[in-house]
């Protein structure tokens, strides 16, 4: 064709045709063909599972999904992607949606492209979509259930950890509590020491020189801290 294809838009009302007469009365009108089932039929030929024959290395081009899928313009070349880029090209996508349809119709009969081809290029196309969405959804979903297996297993990890550290601390604990009730008692124990050995030496001497007291018992511990974080008053 030396014309474009939007040369040939026309939109030309067909006057519907007579049925022929018998006997002076009037034909019933033939049946008109079911657009809808027409195109049940075309789907109904094409697999409903389309097989890629190659990888895509990028989900977002859909080119790569359809040449994946063997998804190949017919010889005419009228493709349901070129007929949507003809409704809307700023030649008639401002027209009707009747007068789009004819015009398109029309330049498709002049180059010789049925629009059935279009209808089972696009149910081609439609049809790889959806089998890459789901593999798509297929491989998302293998790898939540493996992420969430390693969740699972990082979480015991750290729960083993976390137990296994406090089992430590509650040891250094009572490792410090124990050792804290010895050296009170043997405190004890020093302070009645003392206290004999001054009884002792008091029976000799007017100035006693051996010392006695400091705390009798432990001290509770919010009481060491206060003593601890007081300030110390100056000399």
């Amino acid at each position: 064709m030396s014309k474009k294809w939007y040369n040939l838009f026309v939109s030309v009302d067909q006057p519907a045709e007579e049925a022929p007469e018998t006997d002076g009365e009037p034909a019933p009108a033939a049946a008109p063909a079911s657009a809808a089932q027409a195109v049940a039929d075309i789907a109904a030929g094409i697999s409903k599972v389309t097989t890629f024959t190659t990888p895509v290395s990028n989900a977002a081009s859909f080119d790569e999904i359809y040449s994946a899928a063997e998804i190949h313009p017919p010889a005419h070349g009228f493709t349901v992607m070129k007929v949507a880029d003809m409704l809307h090209s700023e030649h008639i996508r401002n027209l009707p949606r009747d007068v789009k349809r004819s015009s398109v119709l029309v330049a498709l009969e002049a180059s010789g492209a049925p629009i059935q081809d279009v209808i089972e290029d696009a149910v081609k196309r439609d049809r790889a979509l959806d089998t890459f969405e789901r593999v798509q959804e297929r491989s998302v979903t293998d790898l939540e259930a493996r992420k969430t297996k390693e969740n699972q297993e990082i979480q015991a990890e750290m729960d083993r950890l976390a137990a296994d550290h406090k089992a430590r601390i509650q040891a250094n604990n009572d490792e410090l509590a124990k050792e804290r009730e010895r050296f009170y008692a043997w405190r004890l124990k020093k302070q009645e020491e003392e206290q004999k050995i001054s009884d002792t030496v008091s029976y000799f001497v007017t100035d006693n020189p051996i010392t006695t007291g400091g705390p009798a018992a432990a001290p509770a511990p919010a009481s060491r801290e206060r003593t601890s974080g007081a300030a110390t008053p100056d000399k």
